[in-house]
């Protein structure tokens, strides 16, 4: 059974159930309150520049509508699926309930083609959140349908508004980088198995050559809000220039806010930082990869008074590190904890690769056991040749080392794993129901990389 077919079946059995009670989350042939926020997925053109459009499915816009909520206080919203697909909508970040949730997976029903579901839940914690479809794009072992999924348009930025804010700021900014128009490759006979390769990419929905420029005054200060919601590609960015004070990961405050000039970004990963405008001049805010430049993954960063083509400057180093954010602090011991080897089982013959956790792939292994109040240890042991963005829904987790390298304090939902490195995260169990671990690389989550979590 692969994920779609687990999708299907876990699908019709939820219908079913539906029929004799009516589940959050579930579109209903029933009268419900008038929603806080209603979402159209719907496919439709989008252009990127002048001259050049995409048909792609998204919220009605590119990104979709930012969805500004506060800590707790109960919202609603329903959602119009206008295509022809059985869709979901995730609310990541969020400690929420399994059946609003929206991973199937979980137990959260599908909303049918042409139907309507409807969310109720209290958002929390406070921080960049985001939404996104947690659909498939898998067809079987050698398919998959590159229009669905994180492969399409269906993202947006969802920020719970913080008991505390940033401090003193002249901008704020929501950036969501995304990539376009995907294919899928082959990565040759020394690294096997298959990748996926894309001709464009932009902040929210805009390639370089066609965004308006962030137009500011020397010393004014900019709070950045980046999300990264491409399918399968981590980035990495930079300001000639500039340093970025880093005040959040994945929405979440962390212990040691500091400055550094490269922001990396997994899939679903989020940063808050704050960036001193202090150079002036025409700057690209981009990719530190010139071939990502170049597909359109820039913004420019134009100060008063300065004119002429904005410029690009490589970073003198990657200074880049989750732990450089962290506290030193002795090892906290779990109440259990669960070692996790990721493989990858190359694809032969037009099938494409499979993933596997200790050696078997979702959904045909067993669930993880924990305990309500307990306190859980996931090593992760990466033994493929690629990145895996790891996340964990409805739960924040802990980073404990990377690579050897201790930490304490940092909390996020999602932590890159490189290859062939070995990370610890630890996860407090203090949110019973059914709940997903998967990577988010999108091709890999479809191809087996999950494992349910049960509280038991």
């Amino acid at each position: 059974m692969n994920r779609r077919d687990f999708v299907r079946i876990a699908g019709a059995a939820n219908a079913a159930y539906g029929l004799r009670r009516v589940l959050p989350g579930h579109a209903q042939a029933v009268t419900q309150p008038a929603a806080d926020f209603s979402l159209r997925i719907a496919a439709g053109s989008h252009e990127l520049a002048p001259g050049t459009t995409i048909n792609t499915i998204s919220y009605g816009t590119v990104p979709g509508p930012l969805l500004r909520l506060k800590e707790g206080v109960p919202v609603s919203i329903e959602v119009l699926n206008e295509t022809d697909t059985p869709e979901l909508v995730h609310w990541h970040g969020l400690h929420i309930d399994p059946m609003n949730d929206g991973a199937m997976e979980e137990g959260s029903s599908m909303i049918p083609p042409h139907g309507k579901g409807y969310f109720r839940f209290k958002p929390s914690p406070s921080g960049t959140r985001w939404y996104h479809t947690h659909n498939s794009a898998r067809i079987d072992a050698s398919r998959i349908d590159l229009n669905l999924a994180a492969y399409s348009g269906q993202y947006g930025f969802m920020y719970v508004e913080p008991k505390q804010d940033a401090g003193h700021y002249d901008h704020e900014i929501f950036l969501a980088i995304h990539h376009w128009e995907p294919k899928l490759m082959s990565m040759g006979a020394e690294s096997s198995g298959c990748q996926i390769s894309y001709r464009y990419a932009s902040f929210n929905g805009k390639l370089l050559s066609a965004t308006e420029p962030l137009r500011v005054r020397e010393n004014e200060r900019v709070l950045f809000h980046f999300l990264n919601a491409s399918a399968t590609q981590n980035v990495s960015l930079a300001l000639p220039g500039h340093q970025f004070k880093v005040l959040a990961l994945d929405g979440n405050e962390v212990p040691n806010p500091r400055s550094v000039s490269v922001i990396s970004l997994a899939v679903a990963e989020r940063v808050d930082a704050i960036v001193e405008m202090k150079a002036p001049g025409v700057w690209i805010l981009g990719s530190t990869s010139e071939e990502e430049r170049l597909k359109g993954l820039g913004l420019p960063v134009e100060y008063a008074g300065c004119g002429g083509g904005a410029q690009w400057k490589d970073p003198e180093e990657n200074d880049w590190a989750y732990t450089k954010f962290g506290l030193s602090a002795p090892d906290v011991v779990p109440d259990g904890t669960f070692p996790m080897r990721f493989e990858k089982i190359a694809g032969a013959h037009g099938v494409l690769d499979r993933w596997t956790i200790n050696g078997k792939s979702f959904p045909d292994m067993a669930p993880l056991a924990v305990r309500q109040g307990g306190r859980y240890r996931f090593a992760f042991l990466n033994t493929s040749n690629e990145t895996h963005p790891v996340h964990l829904h409805r739960h924040s987790f802990e980073i404990v080392s990377i690579a050897g390298r201790r930490s304490a304090g940092i909390l996020k939902d999602v932590i890159n794993v490189e290859p062939y490195h070995k990370v610890e995260v630890d996860m407090l169990a203090n949110n019973a129901g059914p709940t997903l671990l998967h990577c988010h690389h999108q091709l890999h989550m479809d191809y087996g990389f999950m494992q349910l979590i049960r509280y038991v």
